[in-house]
């Protein structure tokens, strides 16, 4: 079964990086119980856009950026590829920063130090590491997001109120609860993610000897799809259940001790210190390391993939790296940049604001291609996607749609 989870299993815990449980956190600490309905509600369509993505991968043998290049004009790809870019590069240095501040909190010390070790760290993984063997390390990395799930049961949970406030949520059309609900939603379903399982798809198809693109290869359609579903489905099942536990964490000791205000996921912790106990505390902060190495390698491998796709350079993590010399350098480049910016007098929250500001507006555009890529025959040939996936993509898009419309009303 294990071999069996990869690119689904590694995006969805990647969507849980650091800033991403600052957003979840924020969202426990200010409105308690009235958020957790939020990650029910994407499940299905998270699961959806991103079997979409995957089957685009697996099925024609290139990433989203290479089949956007071949099929649609050239200013759409650049424009929503400069997009993703600038959105990643925030992200990645929100996340180090994040690292290297929870790490600070555990041991003391220098946090700028602890994230530009952090930085590299990650860097040197991803650029003399094998594919297979990286792949494993991200899988094993996967684990860290259970401190979450045994944060909560540190806590005391009335779970009884939880399950009826989930199911039966009190909505609020205040300013701030659409502003966060529209947060949530952002963090949830990123672009990033699109590219990066389409790729991983192309990646495992590249390591895996004798396996073609399904587009050539009809003969083993029938195990791959069936493989793409299950590793997607637990994926971003594992990857909302543990949304689903940051928010209940915050709502359950946060929220009801007053504190709502919650910018960053250290914040998160060191807030939590003296209310859960020192377990807690500890479980949380590391749990913020611990994804944050799995989310930065997606970060910048992303958009080391899209810059790759759109201009036709040669891109694997298995290549070294004097044979994709171009795909490694936006790694590189994506990554130090990243770092660097935790030095500078950006203000990381706002920098982080606007990265969701960004990610939630290119990724109607690039959910919208995807579901018209794939819908058309002359790319995925007899796997055109049908209809349940089809009404659940469709939907994705227009919730997201709908939530840049909100945020931008609320700016």
């Amino acid at each position: 079964m294990l071999s069996k989870l990869g690119p689904g299993l590694i995006t969805g815990a990647a969507d849980d990086d650091p800033s991403g449980i600052a957003t979840y956190s924020q969202a426990g600490a200010q409105f308690g119980f009235s958020m957790l309905w939020t990650v029910l509600f994407t499940y299905p369509l998270m699961v959806g856009i991103q079997i979409v993505s995957a089957r685009i991968g697996r099925v024609t043998g290139h990433g989203l950026a290479t089949n956007i290049r071949l099929h649609y004009p050239r200013w759409l790809l650049y424009a929503v590829i400069a997009l993703l870019l600038l959105a990643n590069t925030i992200n990645i240095a929100a996340d180090v920063s994040a690292m290297g501040d929870a790490l600070h909190l555990i041991v003391g010390g220098p946090s700028q130090l602890y994230a530009v070790g952090f930085g590299l760290l990650s860097l040197l993984l991803q650029v003399f590491l094998a594919y297979k063997r990286y792949v494993r390390i991200l899988k094993w990395l996967t684990l860290a997001l259970l401190a979450y799930m045994a944060t909560a049961l540190v806590v005391h949970v009335p779970w009884a109120e939880v399950v009826t406030r989930t199911l039966l949520p009190h909505l609020s059309w205040k300013t701030e609860y659409i502003t966060t609900v529209v947060a949530v939603f952002g963090t949830t379903i990123s672009p990033y993610l699109f590219f990066w399982q389409a790729s991983q798809e192309v990646e495992e198809q590249l390591a895996t000897p004798g396996a073609l693109p399904l587009i050539q290869a009809p003969q083993q359609a029938k195990s791959n799809l069936r493989r793409i579903k299950l590793d997607t489905y637990i994926g971003m099942g594992f990857s909302n259940l543990v949304a689903f536990f940051i928010i209940l964490t915050a709502a359950v000791t946060l929220n009801l001790h007053g504190l709502n205000d919650i910018q960053t996921s250290a914040q998160a912790a060191t807030a939590l210190r003296p209310i859960a106990g020192e377990f807690a505390f500890f479980l949380f902060s590391a749990g913020i390391i611990g994804t944050g190495l799995l989310a930065i390698p997606v970060l910048a491998g992303s958009s080391a993939y899209a810059m790759a796709g759109t201009f036709g350079w040669k891109n694997s993590l298995d290549s070294k790296l004097n044979a994709a010399k171009a795909f490694y350098a936006v790694i590189i480049v994506s990554t130090v940049v990243g770092t660097g910016l935790g030095f500078s007098a950006i203000d990381p929250i706002k920098a982080l604001y606007w990265s969701a500001v960004v990610n939630g507006v290119i990724s109607v555009p690039i959910m919208t291609v995807m579901m018209l890529m794939a819908s058309r025959q002359d790319i995925m040939g007899t796997y055109v996607i049908r209809r349940k996936l089809r009404v659940l993509g469709w939907l994705a898009a227009l919730m997201m749609a709908i939530a840049v419309v909100a945020m931008l009303a609320t700016l």
